[in-house]
């Protein structure tokens, strides 16, 4: 019976691959986000892996026919061009700079989940042969990304890499940024008139608000003034933040990337040697051993920011922490702060609910995301915290299984933003199969 259940559920995950398939791409949702997204085909890439391996190549192959020539990964790839989202593909103008390639893009980053979707695609390969000519194919882009990473966004040269626009974090509104905005002056009367197409779709009491919108545009209107020379802009832009989520991934993609490379015969101590380097700036710089928690780091005020998100729990995927701090983040996060054991939660909100802001249904704003408890429900494992991730892994499935595949979803289990979201059918596939439910 458990066994229907469960290929039951697999089926349906397919059937939303299927459904936001755009020929090249898979898009994280057709309605609201139709273009190819950075992060999330890394995550819908090990989710295909399972089933197709031609598909999850392609994903991933054609993600990175965007890459431009300094080794940027933009966080938005336009293979083709709809009316219905902004910004669109023309507002960016990256002809500026002479690096971006002839497929339009942003002109910003994402999460570098990518070696790892890559290394998973060969792990699940049912023809090794040709995953390993894929492999060789894609490692020399897979490099150039990380060594544009650490040649343009680690302005110390420590190997923690630094965000210079809130849509790079991947969690556009988290309450992190509120601080931060407190000393940008945003003059309104100088943004370009511009109309959002996601509040036309869903809520606007669900997304990010107006004066977001207006932040994220500023930023991005500066960028573009700055010709997106990334030196110009860790020196000019107002927002340059270091923090856990970003670099746990990048570290734990050094790791994968370095299997590549032994796998194709390729020398893979600089990636060992780069994982080292972030992680050991993570734990003397992010780390708040007082607070339990990684912290976000305003590099350009200089200063932490004691804003608590469960993006401050990743470093367990990247196996970051110490051991003799990890029970103490481990403890923090089984609370009633976040997800405590025995209480009726499903999962790791996305910001502390103790807090008066904590809101269950907006956004980044206190939900439940299931990459982020993906990320961490894989690094608990690292630390062997079982209980905890068989209850984030039983979360994932109850969640999708009662109230669907949606972005996000709050406190009690409803779903909300877009439905059939590409990443929750992915990560709920790699989840079954990691859980032995499908054999």
């Amino acid at each position: 019976m458990k066994e229907n259940r469960y290929h039951h559920l697999f089926e349906k995950a397919k059937d939303v691959l299927y459904k936001n398939w755009m020929i090249k791409y898979t898009s994280p949702a057709k309605t609201l986000y139709p273009y190819q997204w950075s992060w999330d085909s890394g995550f819908i890439a090990i989710g295909l892996s399972y089933y197709d391996q031609e598909k999850a190549q392609n994903e991933m192959l054609n993600l990175f026919k965007g890459q431009w020539e300094n080794g940027m990964l933009p966080h938005i790839v336009y293979h083709c061009d709809f009316e219905n989202y902004f910004p669109d593909p023309d507002y960016w103008m990256t002809y500026l700079n002479p690096n971006a390639p002839e497929i339009k893009t942003s002109g910003i980053i994402q999460q570098p989940i990518h070696a790892t979707a890559c290394l998973q695609i060969y792990k699940n390969a049912k023809d090794k042969q040709k995953a390993k000519e894929f492999l060789k194919q894609v490692f020399p882009k897979l490099k150039k990304w990380h060594e544009f990473l650490y040649r343009e966004r680690s302005p110390d040269n420590d190997g923690l890499i630094c965000i210079v626009h809130p849509w790079e974090s991947g969690t556009d509104n988290i309450p992190v940024w509120d601080d931060i905005y407190k000393r940008i002056q945003v003059e309104k009367e100088k943004l370009p008139n511009y109309k959002r197409k996601d509040i036309e779709t869903i809520c606007q009491h669900l997304r990010p608000s107006d004066d977001d919108y207006d932040m994220y545009i500023y930023l991005i209107e500066l960028f573009k003034d700055l010709r997106y020379d990334q030196k110009r802009i860790l020196e000019n832009s107002p927002f340059v933040v270091q923090g856990p989520l970003l670099n746990a991934i990048l570290a734990q993609s050094n790791l994968d990337l370095a299997k590549i490379a032994d796998i194709i015969g390729e020398h893979s101590d600089i990636f060992i040697d780069l994982y080292s380097l972030t992680k050991n700036a993570m734990n003397q710089k992010l780390l708040n051993c007082d607070e339990h928690i990684y912290l976000y780091y305003d590099y350009k005020a200089k200063k932490h920011i004691s804003t608590h998100v469960s993006a401050g729990f990743v470093p367990f995927y990247g196996k970051i922490p110490p051991p003799e701090e990890a029970k103490c983040l481990y403890d923090y996060m089984n609370s009633q702060s976040f997800c405590q054991l025995g209480e009726s939660c499903y999962a790791v909100v996305s910001y502390d609910k103790t807090k008066e802001d904590f809101s269950p249904h907006q956004y980044w704003r206190g939900p439940i995301w299931i990459n982020i408890n993906w990320l961490i429900y894989k690094g608990l494992k690292n630390y062997y915290f079982e209980e905890y991730s068989k209850h984030i892994a039983n979360s994932i499935i109850e969640l999708v299984e009662k109230y669907g595949f949606y972005e996000y979803f709050d406190l009690n289990g409803k779903g909300y933003g877009a439905k059939d979201f590409s990443w929750t059918a992915s990560l709920l596939i790699d989840v079954l199969f990691e859980e032995n439910l499908l054999k």
